[in-house]
């Protein structure tokens, strides 16, 4: 089984060797690597092209954002699998590919899911919060369950039929897209029950109320582009959520 994995970044010259290097040392051998630079203004290009053909393909050039730029990824991508794993994170160990890929070939599933932690910007060691998500349970989305994006992995055939990531929205667009292939279209789903990616604390949808009071808007316009109704408390109920990671849980 062929495992394509894509990173995307911009100005990441601070934390992309941590993404990178812990790709490159999975166990796992038969993985195809993607990095899809937009055009970044610091040296984020010299440090990918300075690990030479272990980055299968590279691109550097400007794009519309996060999400336009992992569809350029997926377009290129060849692996019976995909993954993401972004310039501020890094797979927890490196066995995590390895492991991802016998669930897959033990179970009849699209696609595979594993815990996450959020880990402090400078200290890595330090975890903010830990996300064990659990086995998922159909209809969990209306209870403001999502698994966490970077530790999905999701095959190929999947994103052919049920398409990719959506550009009318700037910060859920996983959302939208895991909504749209779990809760729309019921793929069937793996849980791997271990952390996987270790995320920097941070991002676009949670860093403040004002992107916090965006995200839920664009969370609820999820599932209207896919002509699904939430309860009224469904976009609520994910944010919430979250306050059962604040205490780590190793």
């Amino acid at each position: 089984m062929k495992v394509t994995i894509i990173t995307v970044v911009y100005n990441g010259a601070k934390t992309i060797r941590d993404s990178i290097e812990s790709v490159l040392n999975q166990t796992y051998s038969n993985i195809e690597y993607i990095v899809i630079d937009g055009n970044s203004k610091d040296n984020t290009a010299e440090i990918v092209r300075s690990y030479g053909s272990r980055i299968t393909r590279f691109v550097s050039e400007p794009d519309k954002g996060l999400y336009d730029a992992m569809n350029k990824g997926l377009r290129l991508a060849t692996g019976d699998v995909i993954g993401f794993i972004n310039s501020d994170d890094f797979y927890k160990h490196n066995q995590v590919v390895e492991k991802v890929v016998r669930l897959f070939e033990t179970t009849d599933c699209d696609a595979v899911y594993g815990d996450e932690i959020y880990v402090d910007p400078d200290n890595t060691e330090k975890i903010d919060r830990y996300w064990k998500v659990g086995e998922y349970r159909e209809g969990a989305f209306l209870w403001g369950w999502m698994p966490p994006h970077l530790t999905c992995f999701i095959k190929r055939s999947v994103y052919e039929q049920y398409g990719n990531y959506t550009l009318k929205l700037k910060s859920s667009s996983d959302y939208e897209l895991l909504l749209r292939f779990i809760h729309k279209h019921r793929i069937k789903l793996s849980y791997l029950p271990e952390v996987l990616v270790a995320m920097r604390s941070g991002g676009i949808s949670n860093a403040g109320l004002k992107n916090r009071w965006r995200a839920n808007r664009e969370d609820r316009e999820a599932w209207r582009l896919n002509g699904l109704r939430p309860y009224f408390f469904t976009v609520l109920l994910k944010p919430l959520r979250k306050l059962d990671q604040l205490l780590p849980k190793l």
